[in-house]
């Protein structure tokens, strides 16, 4: 395995790091949004989903009786 100068390396580092942007304001409000939709749909996703389940577990208890 090939050996990196440390002096080198983080010479690398830094300027990889200065390449680094921030998101803009308006990028972070969006994907803000996006993540607050995104859940609220799998919430009522998982809700239905937890409430089929539920049904049918109902259905197969009241069988075995």
């Amino acid at each position: 395995m090939a050996r990196t100068n440390p002096i080198k390396f983080f010479s690398q580092v830094r300027q990889e790091v200065s390449k680094v942007v921030p998101p803009t304001w308006n990028e972070t409000l969006v994907t803000t949004a996006m993540v607050f939709i995104f859940v609220i749909m799998m919430s009522v996703f998982f809700y239905a989903v937890d409430g089929v389940i539920s049904y049918l577990l109902q259905l197969f208890l009241e069988l075995l009786r």
